[in-house]
């Protein structure tokens, strides 16, 4: 039988660059999972292999920077991307490299989840790295998504209000990025969501679910963004439509290890 070539004109490309799971709940298998769940082709450059589980991180293998490099390289020379989620990034060396490569390949749409540590409070990016962070990525990202310690530590401003919230959004803000949004579930209250766009502060509303936390989530916040950046949605849309995604990958999580529950896509 012959085989012919398929070709869909409208099918969108999405990097990862990003650890590996070993559970499949966060990094680049949730992001993989959720860019096909949102009709996106997803590839990948891992950063660091973990041996992790529902409970937590037990053990970090860093790639080495060249091997890094070399994965977007191959995927930049062959396909065009046209968006790029950044998840765990872990190494100083690593940032570098990232910011070389999308500054290099012009890569579009980037989305940065600035995980500084594991929901298990695992560091994964401290002192130099966090400070190469803020001088290299941030400046040439779309957009940044930190939680309310991660904008804390980046603008060096303790949040407890809204009005917290905007000043540390400022701050991240004239790093150069385009858009901050800070995700807003440590607050007391409703967990709103907040994104500046260097002139406006929009609130993104959302509801506390009840039940063990779910891991991955804000991976698969900035997967989504990406996903829906890539197929030409606005910032702000994407973002609705990020909070609205999330909040059904939390309804519908389910626990099959002894500690967070894990997402799944029917």
């Amino acid at each position: 039988m012959e085989l012919v070539a398929f070709h869909k004109p409208n099918l969108k490309t999405a990097l990862t660059i990003a650890g590996s799971d070993s559970c499949s709940g966060a990094g680049i298998q949730l992001d993989l999972k959720i860019f096909n769940d949102l009709g996106v082709y997803g590839v990948c450059a891992v950063t660091a292999v973990t041996s992790q589980n529902t409970r937590g991180v037990q053990r970090i293998n860093k790639v080495p920077p060249r091997v890094i490099a070399s994965q977007i390289d191959s995927l930049s020379k062959d396909m065009d991307i046209n968006a790029c989620k950044i998840g765990m990034i872990y190494t100083p060396a690593a940032i570098s490299i990232a910011a070389d490569r999308i500054k290099k390949y012009n890569i579009p749409n980037v989305v940065l989840d600035t995980i500084l540590a594991s929901k298990d409070g695992t560091p994964f990016l401290t002192g130099s790295g966090i400070k190469r962070l803020c001088k290299f990525l941030i400046p040439i990202v779309r957009v940044i998504t930190p939680n309310i310690p991660e904008a804390e530590v980046l603008s060096g401003i303790k949040i407890k209000s809204p009005a917290d919230v905007k000043d540390a959004a400022l701050k991240i803000y004239d790093m150069g990025c385009e858009n901050v949004l800070i995700k807003g579930g440590h607050l007391e209250a409703e967990p709103v969501d907040y994104l500046y766009d260097g002139s406006d502060l929009t609130e993104i509303p959302g509801e506390r679910i009840d039940g063990a936390p779910v891991h991955g989530t804000g991976c698969a916040l900035s997967a989504v963004i990406a996903a829906k950046l890539a197929q030409g949605d606005t910032v702000l849309n994407a973002s609705l439509f990020a909070k609205e995604y999330i909040t059904k990958l939390i309804r519908s999580a389910v626990s099959l290890g002894k500690g967070s529950r894990l997402a799944i896509f029917d």
